[in-house]
């Protein structure tokens, strides 16, 4: 089992994850677990093939499934099936060899290949499903983050057309600027009205420069009051668009974030995958391995020697009792 830069706890995992690769240890345990559960034997019992496979009346009854016929249960096929596969797993290689025992070397094949197709589509199974969550979850950030945006904007969008201003701020510097401009002509109006009224006191003037003065006057003090001093003034509007813009800022960046930590995920998950290598390919036996018949034979032997020996001493000791 593989997997791309995963943490290697071994010397070929070191080795390994110089090129890229290293030990896929979650995913081997979950293989070998599927392997040895009863889900895998239902797999394999389609159409009653495994019951019927290792209840062939050719094999003997005492080695067939079910041979004394008392107990046909699903769980006696379980614990039967677990008696006849072996799965081995060698930490250090991370690699796991699967024996199957059979009847037939067709049979060992057949299992043995289904068995490793479907540990293999275990682990496919167990990556979709990581992937899929991974990008589910940065997917559900993206929208929760496209509605806030969405919602801080309409709301900037909302009190800019309530309150007929873009921007308080640059608004207000550009009121300042006409109030400066104001104050510059009023005092020049004050002047020129000041000279008049000294040197030529009936001069027709004096009246329309008053006037134009007192104009001037009333213009500034709206123009004052549009700044700051009145309930529509820049001023107070100042702090509510800031808080609105604030919170669309950070609508912004925070959809700006998601996105990026959606990108991330998707290349995540197409890098975050383990791999599931078949080193052997299953292999049809040549020879049966077992019942080792010789060896079988010789033991029996042997035992009828040992438990003769014993009958015949104990009833030696009996006749010699006896007389």
């Amino acid at each position: 089992m593989r997997s791309p830069d995963k943490p290697a706890s071994s010397g070929l995992g070191v080795l390994l994850k110089s090129t890229g690769f290293s030990n896929g240890g979650d995913e081997i345990y979950a293989a070998e677990s599927f392997i040895q559960s009863r889900d895998a034997l239902i797999a394999l019992n389609k159409g009653d093939a495994f019951r019927k496979a290792y209840s062939d009346p050719n094999i003997s009854f005492m080695d067939r499934f079910n041979g004394n016929g008392l107990n046909d249960s699903f769980e006696a096929l379980y614990r039967f099936y677990k008696g006849k596969i072996a799965v081995e797993h060698e930490s250090a290689a991370s690699i796991t060899t699967l024996t199957v025992r059979a009847f037939s070397p067709q049979e060992a094949y057949r299992v043995n290949a289904q068995l490793l197709r479907m540990a293999e589509a275990t682990v496919n199974h167990l990556n979709e499903r990581g992937r899929q969550d991974l990008i589910h979850f940065a997917s559900v950030e993206v929208d929760e983050a496209k509605d806030k945006a969405r919602a801080a904007a309409l709301a900037l969008s909302a009190f800019r057309n309530r309150e007929g201003v873009v921007d308080p701020e640059k608004q207000a510097t550009a009121q300042l600027q006409m109030v400066s401009k104001l104050q510059d002509e009023i005092i020049a109006a004050r002047s020129e009205l000041l000279q008049l009224r000294s040197y030529t006191p009936q001069n027709p003037q004096i009246e329309v420069l008053a006037t134009r003065l007192q104009g001037l006057e009333r213009e500034m003090q709206n123009q004052v009051s549009m700044v700051a001093g009145g309930r529509k003034s820049l001023s107070s509007t100042a702090a509510q668009y800031q808080r609105l813009a604030l919170e669309s800022q950070f609508s912004d960046k925070q959809l700006a974030s998601a996105m990026s930590s959606l990108q991330d995920a998707s290349n995540e998950a197409r890098r975050k995958q383990a791999y599931l290598e078949r080193i052997v390919e299953p292999s049809k036996p040549d020879e049966a391995l077992e019942p080792r018949r010789v060896r079988g034979v010789l033991s029996t032997l042997l035992l009828g020697l040992v438990a003769w020996g014993i009958v015949t001493m104990l009833l030696a000791g009996v006749q010699e009792h006896k007389n």
